[in-house]
This record gives C-alpha cells, structure tokens and sequence, in this order.
C-alpha cells in the first residue's frame, strides 16, 4: 500500500473543497473510500464543529410507518425499505452516512492500493453475534463470498462484487478474499474497482451469520443493537433492544421499535399521525407535502440523486426498436414531468441517470423537446398500434407515467395505462416493456451504471446492453480521481442517452416528516434507516 500517494491524493482533493472546484460531500465520500477517517477529513478542509445535542433520554418504543415487503435474504434486497427492517437485526461491513462519507461498522478501518486492485480490511474484534458466537474475519469472509455469487437469483450484490470473480466464473475465486489474519481480510480484484467500499455499504450488504439458509426472518441472528421479535409482511415487525448488552456500539436509547404497515396512501399515514399511531413516515410523497407540513409535524430531507425512469425493455416488442424510444424521448418534456411528478420539489435530468451531486458529473445536455419530431420518427419506425405504460396505482410513479402518457398521446402516440397495486407490481419489476421504477442515489454514478446498466446484470430492467459502454464502465471503474474519470463518464451518459433506453426527468428531494419526540434522527439520501442513536422525548 502506497498511504503517501493516497495522502497526497486526498490533500489534493481538499485543496480543490477550499478552493471551490470540488463540493465538500463528494470530497468525504472520496476520502472515506480510501479509508481516511471523517474526522481526519474534515480537519483538512476546515469542517465546522457539530452542535452541541440535547441529552438523549432511553426508553420507549418508536413507531414508523412503512410499507412491510419480505427479508428473506439481504443480498436480494431490492428496496430500502427491506433493510430498514433488517438493518436493527444486521450489520454492514461500512456505513453510508447522511454526509456522503463512509464510516466503519463491522470493519474498523480499510486500507485501498493505489491501483485500486488490493483491500485490506481490518475486522471489528468487539462485536458479537446475537446467538454469542464472536464474528471475525471468517464472517468477512464467507459474506463477500455470498455477495459475489451471481449463481443466487436475486443478488444483486453479484454486480457490486463482479471484480472479485475472474472471467466468466459465477463465484469469488479462490484467492481473492483472503483470511490474512483472525481481524484481517485482504481482497485481490482481478480488475480495479473504486466502488467496492460505497457497495459493501449499499443496503444489500448487511452480514448474516454463517449458519444462514435463507430466510432471516425465521432466523434472526445478526451484530445490530436490536433483535427481531415478530414479522409480518403487509402488517408489523416488532423489535426489542438487544438485551445481552454486547452490542459493540453500547446500547440504544430505544427500548424497541416498531414498522407499521399502512400502505401506500398518504391520506392513511396523516390519518394516523393525526391519531398518534406513529412517530415518523419513511417517505412523504411530493404532492403531498404541503398537508404534512401543514398538520405541524417536522419535515426531513436530503441531498440526494434519488429519480424515477420510465424505462423501455429493449428485448421486449416494440421497443426492441431504437428509433421508436428516441421518438418516446423527444415527446417528452422533462420539465413538464418535474412539475406534475413531484409538484416542482427537484431538478430537471437530461435521461442518463448521472447526477450533478455525483463527483463525476459531466453536463451532457439531452435532445430538445420536439413533439413533431418525435412524430415523424414514430412513423419511420414503422411502429403500429398501441403502446402500454405500466406503473403501480398510486404515488410518485402513477404521477410521473400520468404525465409521460399525456405528452405521448398529444405527439400523435396511441398510449394506453395500466396501474397494478404496489405488491403486484414490484414482483415483476424488471419484466415489463414499458414501465415507471424508482431509483434510490448512490454515492458514484459508476455505481449506478454498474448495477443498472451494465449488460446482463440483475438489475438492469431496460436490457440495455453496449459491448462499449461496458468496456468503458470497467475502465472508469479503476479511476479514483473524479475529474480524470469525467471523460470516461461524459461519453457513457452521451451512449446512455443515445441507446434511448430511458425518460429520466428529474432528480428529486427525498422526504419524510416526523414528530416533536422523535430526536437524533438525521434523513439518509438512500432511506436508509439508522436508528441505534435515535431517541424520544417523552
């Protein structure tokens, strides 16, 4: 490990924060990733001291309202809310924070080659799972190799960890996660990957057990400061503070928590802040904010790359034709779509999926709005008949394809809608041919297009699929200086745009509301709910 050349990188980057050519956030994530500590960095950029907080008080339980989908197996995850749940139970090996850096959980430090090639991962040596075991740098080890299996349908940590697999093989090889000590574990990449820390704190990443079979609601042994009494999906999960005091952080101020199940209409989660049923929301919807705000309670929010696409399968009739969704692309105003989606609470995005918060960000602005020319592009492609928009039945995405329908239909479209219940629709979620999704922020825009876009993945719901542009995902994967990966990143989003493959329009704040007592609680840019250190005011 060359710690001068990394040092001398991350005084680099915090001359470029004082100077004004680099945002703060993006230096801490850049920093953390290299295993500079968020304390060290901020000292080098001069940040400012934290308040000071209130005394936390202990006791009582927290009552959140959200929605209650299955946590059979966290590297299947593919909703935030999921982990929320779970996240009480396990434990990532890092942690996100709400600032952008990257702080230990299970590892206590890491230490990344220049070439961004080798990790050294130093395993936390106080914490314990709930059954008593001790966890070690055997548990390190056999959870990034569960991570990398792409062989498990589902996981979509596969795509994360796809540097740790040699070739076309399925799984980690043999020697690229290495027990190097009993607190030690050392990663050799078959190729460089500046992403492997932010994705080891993605909320798939959470560590089970070794004794693990698949479904952690039956089998609830975790590290986290709380234990899993009772779930259901659709209706309460049930948490008690861990109760063997061996939490590894101490002990939370919560005697318990509770997830509530209220579906996915606003009117249900006023009413029962409106009742005192619940404490806090794990998202307001945009076009309902003003009501929540107006009924006194304290709104949340964040920094944030969180969007929604109305994607196009490219392996599915019709849009197995290039030209029809660059047609659907230009009869859509994005600017429209901010405002009727998410009632103007965002910016507008320009369909690659790259945001300006991402360090690096290259401006490549889209095509122009042009319905007559969306209009003779339909015709020359020889597409006929009906087109279906498929979302689900309410919120955020119905808004968002209302309005993506509406313009097609004014630029000469046969449009039609189709809305299924949220349960049934996120079954099949990556299937339909034309269909509204949303996507949480990732730290790196490399990150994005690595799970989302990259040929063959789990989660890349439009097939896209350019030989080029992953060659060139590869290549700015093994870039750690954001202003030498922008290039690469510029003539990605110009491809992603090009392929047609998406209407991305906006980027939106991520919001939630909560009440007076609730205390210690900071809005994460992925939903992300950490509560060890939260407290009530009663």
């Amino acid at each position: 490990m060359k710690t001068i050349d990394r040092m001398n990188k991350v005084e680099n980057w915090a001359a470029s924060v004082r100077d004004g050519s680099l945002d703060r956030r993006e230096f801490m994530a850049l920093a953390s990733i290299f295993g500079v500590s968020a304390a060290v960095a901020g000292s080098m950029i001069g940040a400012t001291p934290a308040a000071a907080q209130e005394e936390p008080k202990r006791g009582g339980i927290l009552r959140i309202g959200q929605q209650l989908l299955d946590i059979n197996d966290p590297r299947t995850y593919d909703w935030p809310q999921k982990s929320n749940v779970a996240r009480q139970i396990c434990e990532p090996l890092v942690r996100w924070e709400a600032d952008g850096s990257f702080t230990p959980s299970l590892l206590t430090e890491w230490e990344v080659s220049d070439d961004a090639k080798t990790y050294v991962l130093t395993v936390r040596e106080n914490a314990v799972w709930t059954n008593g075991d001790p966890f070690t740098a055997d548990d390190v080890v056999f959870n990034i190799r569960r991570m990398a299996d792409s062989t498990a349908e589902g996981n979509s940590m596969a795509a994360r960890l796809g540097a740790l697999r040699e070739g076309d093989a399925t799984s980690a090889a043999e020697g690229a996660v290495v027990k190097t000590g009993e607190y030690e574990v050392t990663l050799n990449l078959f190729r460089p990957d500046i992403s492997l820390i932010p994705s080891f704190g993605d909320y798939p990443a959470l560590c089970v057990h070794p004794t693990f079979s698949g479904q952690l609601q039956d089998e609830p042994i975790g590290t986290g400061a709380f234990e899993l009494v009772s779930f259901a999906i659709g209706d309460r999960a049930v948490l008690k503070r861990r109760e063997d005091g061996k939490w590894w952080g101490g002990e939370a101020y919560l005697d318990g928590i509770e997830f509530i199940d209220l579906g996915s209409d606003d009117a249900a989660f006023i009413a029962s802040f409106d009742a005192d049923e619940i404490d806090m929301n794990d998202e307001t919807q945009s076009n309902s904010e003003e009501i929540f705000n107006a009924i006194g309670l304290n709104r949340g929010v964040a920094l944030t790359a969180t969007t929604a696409v109305a994607r196009m399968n490219t392996l599915q009739p019709p849009f197995d034709n290039q030209q029809l969704r660059n047609a659907v692309q230009l009869a859509v105003d994005n600017n429209i779509c901010v405002e009727l989606a998410i009632a103007g609470l965002g910016t507008v995005a320009d369909n690659h999926h790259v945001a300006p918060v991402h360090p690096e960000y290259a401006e490549v602005p889209r095509p122009p709005h042009d319905p007559a020319k969306a209009r003779e592009m339909l015709e020359a492609s020889g597409h006929t008949g009906e087109i279906e928009l498929i979302s689900i039945d309410d919120g955020e995405l119905k808004d968002f394809a209302d309005s993506v329908a509406a313009q097609l239909r004014d630029a000469g479209f046969e449009i039609s809608r189709r809305t299924l219940p949220g349960a049934t629709f996120w079954n099949d979620w990556t299937q339909y041919p034309f269909s509204t999704t949303s996507w949480g922020g990732r730290p790196l825009g490399v990150q994005v297009y690595a799970v989302a876009y990259k040929t063959g993945e789990g989660w890349n719901e439009s097939a896209h699929s350019n030989p080029e542009f992953d060659a060139k995902l590869d290549q700015a994967l093994g870039i750690f200086d954001p202003d030498a990966r922008r290039p690469l990143m510029a003539e990605m989003e110009k491809m992603l745009q090009d392929s047609g493959v998406i209407v991305q329009a906006y980027w939106r704040e991520l919001a939630m509301h909560y009440t007076d007592k609730v205390k210690g609680y900071t809005r994460h840019p992925l939903r992300e709910m950490h509560l060890e250190r939260v407290w009530l005011d009663i």
